[in-house]
């Protein structure tokens, strides 16, 4: 798959899930006090999808890295806001050590 397509494929998937955040999931994130954990999600989820479009052209890994980060560490926070399972935020810093990773790949290509 063209490296620009996975950077479309997440940035349409971090939209569709904020939409779903905002309404489809509205009551459950209410209930479980976690709106604001899907809203940090979604941010670094889309953040990260349009820096792997700019990143394309640029530095392949780089994209991986922060696909990577983008599935553990918003994955682990969405999972977290629909269940209120407390122990997936365990799981979330590796997800941003990955994103970590593509930030400093980047720099360490570009010096």
């Amino acid at each position: 798959m063209q490296k620009v397509n996975i950077a479309a494929i997440v940035g349409f998937l971090g939209v569709a899930l904020g939409a779903f955040g905002a309404h489809g999931l509205k009551s459950i994130l209410a209930a479980n006090d976690t709106s604001a954990i899907w809203q940090t999600a979604v941010f670094y989820h889309i953040t990260h999808a349009v820096a792997s479009l700019w990143a394309t052209e640029k530095n392949r890994s780089v994209v991986r890295l922060w696909t990577i980060g983008i599935a553990i560490f918003s994955g682990s926070l969405y999972l977290l806001a629909v269940t209120n399972a407390r122990w997936l935020g365990a799981i979330t810093p590796i997800g941003g050590l990955f994103l970590l990773a593509g930030w400093a790949l980047l720099f360490k290509n570009r010096h």
